[in-house]
């Protein structure tokens, strides 16, 4: 239910605050009072883009111009469907509303807002929390929806109309359960299709992924293979150099006395020398002590290296044989690493992904068919699905021009006949055409609004006022299978004559009990069935024109009525009728 409405500098109004009741809610007030500014402050909160730039509708001097709706939902239908709209589209948002059930028993809040800026800029808010336009537009239309001048023509789109049946007739489970197995067929259908498309590609593929697994196959490089070939050949590459360099090594270890002499010039000998002279020393001097394990351990050490070198100097020999094998192996997979745009370390994961590749492609034949049986199975689910939708529509039909024609013939049209014309959307052998969103049916509402005329498309023979009174019609026969929401009719009695105003009344007060309506019209009938009265009016103050709404009790609602009666709300007879008018209600 929407409680309050506030509005700052939007045109006319410079800083108007709403507050709305349960029920039938009224708005009244001369032609260019501002009535329609309060519908477009609605229609802005759901997300529509103003007319003429968001800059055309900020009161002259003000900077932007600001819409708030505050909702109170009472626990049900609307806060549950609400919620788990939040919960897939915004899930802060869905939290913070999850919370708002604790707080008390009224109902949970939920505040919308839309600010205009003179520059040109639009923002959006739900509960102060930025968001799209289409977020808010979104849950601003789990909330409520406008019925304008022009709106009810959204009757006439057989789109809608099947959405009404279904409510109706209490389809909205069903509908639910056919849109994800429809989506879940529309998946298996994408699945056959890349499949056939790389089916159709398979065999040039395959055979050039074959060529290079096969090839990374025989080439069959090793983890860390690349790193021992090149250091392998680079020892090969300079062998001569090496042998002389390592000989030399050795010499200047051992030195020319092969025997260990005291005249060797080695650097072992040395050591060893050094060792001997200084061993004595370190027993008797502190300072000394432990330097002599020390040279031993540098000998011992010089030693090692020694015999190392000696092991080695055989490897490095030249070995012409083997540098071009190693060459040979070294530039074969460089090639498979340039070809591949990879490291030689990644050569064997790029044979994996190859090999992965090459057993799905051959695999495909048998994939594909099971895509296909797949799809066929979700097909024949969605399919049946659809029939229940369809048998679900055809049985409501019937009991919906029934509740249908006593409501039109209270609204004036009371030979009109109504009824439903229900096909399928196209033949059984094209299915991607025949299930549409709302199922396999096309529905089209027929009216026949005079005696001896057949029923025709409605959209071909309501005229305005016939279709408001349709449209209402049928809202008060949906009103028990609908969510609670705010419905907004702006001068839907616009063409419809005065003699039957007390049936609209009735039928928006009927509508009220369900629904909370905000109505604004120049009805004195609707105005008097209303629950709360509210006026609108402009004044000149200081050479600017504002908008204000009042709230009208008493005295003021009847002088208020009998004006809309006669423009004279002094005259005897009006205030008689609109006394009466409000006794009937009451």
């Amino acid at each position: 239910m929407l409680t309050e409405l506030k509005i700052r500098d939007l045109a006319l109004i410079e800083d108007l605050e709403l507050d709305l009741g349960s029920g039938l809610n009224v708005l009244t007030g001369e032609t260019g009072a501002g009535k329609s500014l309060i519908v477009t402050s609605l229609e802005l909160l759901l997300g529509e883009r103003p007319r003429g730039g968001p800059g055309a509708w900020v009161r002259r001097g003000a900077r932007r111009a600001r819409v708030e709706a505050r909702f109170v939902i009472e626990e049900g239908p609307t806060a549950t469907a609400l919620e788990a709209f939040l919960d897939g589209a915004a899930p802060e948002l869905a939290a913070e509303f999850r919370e708002a059930a604790d707080v008390g028993e009224a109902g949970r809040e939920l505040i919308l807002g839309r600010t205009l800026e003179a520059v040109g800029r639009t923002r959006a808010h739900v509960n102060g929390q930025a968001v799209t336009q289409k977020m808010l537009r979104d849950v601003g239309a789990q909330l409520f929806e406008i019925h304008g001048q022009n709106t009810h023509q959204r009757l006439l789109d057989p789109v809608h109309q099947v959405e009404l049946l279904d409510a109706f007739g209490d389809l909205g489970a069903l509908r639910e359960a056919y849109l994800e197995e429809r989506l879940a067929w529309a998946a298996y259908e994408r699945e056959v299709s890349a499949r056939e498309e790389r089916l159709a590609e398979r065999e040039g593929r395959l055979e050039l992924i074959g060529f290079h697994a096969d090839e990374l196959c025989e080439l069959d490089v090793r983890p860390g293979e690349r790193a021992l070939l090149s250091d392998e050949r680079e020892r090969l590459r300079h062998g001569g150099s090496l042998c002389r360099e390592v000989s030399g090594w050795a010499g200047a270890l051992e030195g020319s006395n092969q025997g260990g002499g005291d005249d060797g010039g080695g650097a072992i000998d040395l050591l060893r020398r050094v060792e001997q002279s200084l061993s004595p020393w370190a027993e008797r001097i502190e300072a000394l002590r432990g330097l002599d394990e020390d040279l031993r351990e540098a000998r011992l050490r010089a030693e090692e290296v020694l015999r190392k070198l000696g092991s080695l100097a055989g490897e490095f020999e030249a070995d012409p044989h083997r540098l071009e094998e190693l060459e040979t192996r070294l530039a074969a997979i460089d090639s498979a690493c340039n070809k591949h745009r990879c490291s030689a370390e990644e050569l064997a994961e790029r044979l994996e992904l190859l090999t992965r590749e090459r057993l799905e492609l051959e695999s495909a034949p048998g994939e594909l068919d099971g895509a296909r049986a797949r799809a066929k199975a979700a097909l024949g689910r969605t399919l049946k699905l659809a029939g229940r939708l369809t048998r679900g529509r055809r049985a409501a039909g019937e009991p919906l021009g029934e509740a249908l024609v006593p409501r039109l013939a209270s609204l004036g049209l009371g030979n009109a006949r109504f009824g439903l014309e229900l096909e399928p959307r196209a033949p059984k052998d094209r299915p991607t055409e025949r299930l549409g969103l709302q199922g396999a049916d096309r529905v089209e509402f027929l009216l026949a609004a005079n005696p001896g005329e057949p029923l025709q498309p409605l959209r071909q023979v309501a005229s305005g006022g016939e279709a408001a009174r349709v449209l209402l019609a049928l809202r008060g026969a949906l009103a028990g299978f609908e969510r609670r929401r705010t419905l907004v009719f702006d001068e839907i009695d616009s063409g419809v004559g005065g003699r039957l105003g007390p049936e609209l009344g009735e039928h928006l007060r009927g509508l009220s009990q369900h629904h909370q309506v905000l109505s604004i019209t120049h009805l004195p009938a609707i105005a008097a069935a209303a629950d709360q009265h509210l006026r609108v009016a402009k004044c000149t103050e200081g050479g600017r024109t504002r908008t204000s709404v009042e709230e009208l009790v008493g005295k003021s609602r009847v002088k208020e009525i009998a004006e809309m009666i006669s423009g004279g709300g002094g005259a005897r007879t009006a205030l008689a009728e609109a006394r009466r008018l409000l006794a009937g209600v009451a």
